[in-house]
């Protein structure tokens, strides 16, 4: 399989400073998004060291040399599958370990939505309420379900789509990295197909965006990726843009 992709991360129309980041690796197929949280430029931090350690395991990992994996290995899953979700965790310490290197960085945290492929094999990754989508014969598909404390009223029935799109706490997360040491990581693997198209963001994208919207942009664009990406942002600052923007749309190309 080829990927071909486009990364994009915009401010956004109200915020000053950017605390997404975004981390790609053509030569390990690995695409990492994170949202970053905390005060003052922590929230940036948080990202950025989250997205740096994922992609220095995942690069550690891709030779043959014995390692030591710090978390042990999970035999349900695949040797791509461990190396993502280590990585992940170990992300998870390097924030914890910044964190008590200065006192301003106490309290940041990060999502963290990741995607490590192998040929046909799609391992996801993911922590919070950044996502991934899967858009495949002109329907889109969230993969990947948010840890927010909405998304948890949502599925328990306690209030309806509509009341979770505006609701004033949507914006909190249950799980983050930079919360507790032993990081719970969603897990995932999908089968990848000619013409898939994959979409990491964080949620500036999809609290601006309805998910029919996004499927819209994306039809619209057709095969090319790039006006795709800067489309969705270009929708998200269009409706508002109350926060940072980050996409990485990944087409499957045989």
């Amino acid at each position: 399989m080829k990927l071909v992709y486009q990364a994009v991360t915009d401010v956004g129309r109200k915020r000053k400073g950017n605390e997404d980041s975004l981390f790609v690796n053509p030569d390990q197929n690995l695409f990492v998004v994170a949202d970053g949280m905390g005060g003052h430029a922590a929230g940036e931090v948080a990202s950025r060291v989250a997205v740096e350690s994922i992609n220095e395991f995942v690069c550690l990992t891709s030779g043959d040399e014995e390692i030591t994996w710090p978390f042990g290995l999970d035999q349900n899953m695949s040797y791509d599958g461990n190396r993502l979700k280590t990585a992940v965790r170990y992300a998870n310490r390097k924030v914890l370990e910044a964190m008590k290197e200065r006192s301003e960085y106490e309290g940041m945290a990060t999502t963290v939505a990741a995607v490590l492929v192998d040929g046909e094999d799609a391992n996801l990754a993911h922590v919070g309420d950044s996502r991934v989508y899967l858009y495949r014969d002109s329907e889109l598909e969230q993969l990947t379900s948010d840890h927010s404390w909405v998304n948890e009223q949502l599925q328990s029935g306690i209030i309806s789509p509509d009341q979770a799109r505006g609701h004033p706490l949507r914006n909190v997360v249950t799980r983050a990295l930079g919360g507790k040491p032993d990081l719970q990581v969603d897990m995932q693997l999908h089968k990848l197909r000619d013409g898939d198209l994959l979409l990491l963001c964080s949620d500036g994208l999809t609290t601006m965006v309805p998910d029919p919207e996004i499927a819209r942009v994306l039809d619209e664009s057709g095969s090319d990726v790039p006006k795709a990406a800067q489309g969705l942002v270009a929708e998200a600052n269009s409706r508002g843009g109350e926060d940072n923007i980050t996409v990485v749309v990944i087409r499957v190309q045989e």
